[in-house]
């Protein structure tokens, strides 16, 4: 399943699966997203993951003295960090209105600002219509000015304007002392825009398949914490939250502190950001494309059988996978599915881009009959959904389609591009197969690929086409 982000608290529509941690305000008045299901998926886990040490009852509850000395580690991170941490707050130039709050925290004493980029975006990519506030727990507020961004890792830096007085700051966890499995953590933030607050949760590693590092974080974050700190034990910084899933409890998510002192270093000597800066987004974005293409053409395909049709699914490493067998809402044929999702998004102001998707079906249908086999699958392939129309942010799909045989398998395909209009050279590609060669048989393959440059994603579309087979039985 997909994970994006958390976003600003703009109360934005998030994805199915996770919430940007900023509230976003939009202009429309949108409701707040749907509550995320209250049970968790069948299998998985318990959320906490706790375990007992060796030779403790398994069933021991925590004593009120266990209670108590959590809560006096939540006061003590709580108080050591208040002072540092601040609540970003994006306002209309016009009309002076909040369009978006996230949080951040000081890093510099001449008052440099982590936060996420998805929280600052708005003053990266519209800053003729929007400026940026900074507001601490005891209410001084200030202007900020954005210094650098990392679209990839979704981090910004800003610097507090005008400040006479050096700014707290919280320091960063050396990056020889790693973190341990199980090892407490503390993320701070303003949640919902009702407060600054912390919460208490468990290290579990880095998460699996992410096309970036993040952080798996056995705690709740919620819309408004976005670009706020995780720290240790000892107060220092190791993650900034950035997301969390809505299909489960207390599975959340953190970008590892390295990529943040990083930007820091960038930030520290750079010239505030004043016009619109869709060229270094345009650039970073190109980056991500062509790490996204090699990872991809070095990894080959892994094969997936139906029946007689081998199609390409990516290796294990770099996509999850999902199928379903055969559907009751169609008798007298075997319909297989299966989707596969690449982890690899990234925010683009008020879109997301990067992803990659693969989605099959495959059918037999030998009671049909050629002729009605032929109209039903036909109907199938057309009704695929396309970017018919253009709209602010990317042009109409332009399509070509041609019949392949690039193997052992002759298909029709389809080939469609998109452009973004703001982000020059990035395309949003779609490649439509569907196999020729049986009457009452066959596969129709979807590959979804987002913010591709044209050259990598012909490339991307020869590799994909090139790797369905048909086995004869033997």
């Amino acid at each position: 399943m997909p994970f994006p982000l958390i976003r600003p608290l703009r109360l934005a529509t998030s994805s199915l699966v996770l919430l940007l941690c900023a509230l976003v305000a939009h202009a429309q008045n949108a409701p707040p997203p749907a509550a995320p299901p209250a049970t968790r998926p069948a299998g998985s886990d318990p959320a906490d993951g706790t375990t007992p040490p060796p030779g403790a009852a398994a069933a021991s509850a925590p004593t009120e003295a266990d209670a108590a000395l959590l809560s006096r580690d939540a006061r003590r991170i709580y108080e050591l960090s208040r002072d540092k941490l601040v609540q970003i707050r994006t306002l209309l130039r016009n009309a002076n209105t909040q369009a978006s709050i996230g949080s951040g925290f000081f890093v510099s004493a001449d008052g440099l600002i982590v936060t996420n980029f998805h929280v600052a975006s708005q003053l990266a990519l519209e800053p003729e219509r929007y400026r940026g506030v900074y507001v601490t727990m005891e209410g001084q507020e200030g202007e900020v000015e954005l210094l650098a961004f990392d679209v990839q890792r979704d981090l910004a830096v800003l610097r507090a304007k005008g400040r006479t007085a050096a700014a707290p700051v919280l320091g960063f966890r050396p990056a020889d002392e790693a973190l341990a499995q199980g090892e407490r953590i503390y993320s701070l933030g303003n949640p919902l825009d009702i407060g600054f607050a912390v919460t208490e949760g468990t290290y579990n590693g880095l998460v699996k398949r992410s096309f970036y590092p993040r952080i798996f974080f056995g705690g709740t974050l919620n819309p408004g914490m976005s670009g706020g700190p995780a720290v240790d034990d000892a107060g220092r910084v190791l993650g900034v939250n950035v997301a969390k899933r809505l299909d489960g409890e207390q599975v959340s998510f953190l970008i590892p502190a390295e990529f943040a002192q990083a930007l820091v270093q960038r930030a520290a000597n750079a010239q505030p950001i004043t016009q619109a800066a869709h060229a270094e987004m345009t650039r970073q974005l190109m980056e991500h494309q062509q790490l996204l293409t090699d990872r991809f053409l070095k990894a080959p395909f892994r094969e997936q059988r139906h029946g007689n049709y081998r199609v390409p699914v990516p290796d294990d490493a770099l996509a999850r996978c999902w199928g379903s067998g055969r559907d009751p809402a169609f008798p007298g044929l075997n319909l297989e599915r299966t989707q596969c999702r690449a982890d690899s998004d990234v925010v683009a102001g008020e879109f997301n881009t990067g992803a990659v998707r693969l989605s099959y079906e495959a059918y037999n249908a030998p009671t049909l009959g050629a002729a009605r086999f032929a109209r039903m699958f036909s109907q199938s392939f057309a009704n695929e959904q396309l970017q018919r129309r253009g709209n602010r942010h990317q042009t109409a799909a332009e399509c070509t389609e041609r019949f392949v045989d690039p193997g052992s398998l002759p298909l029709r395909a389809v080939v469609c591009l998109s452009a973004y209009r703001k982000l020059p050279g990035l395309y949003n590609m779609t490649v439509l197969a569907a196999s020729i060669n049986q009457p009452t048989q066959g596969v129709l393959g979807r590959l979804d690929v987002q913010g591709i440059a044209f050259d990598n994603g012909m490339k991307l579309a020869s590799h994909y086409l090139k790797a369905f087979r048909w086995e004869a039985a033997p």
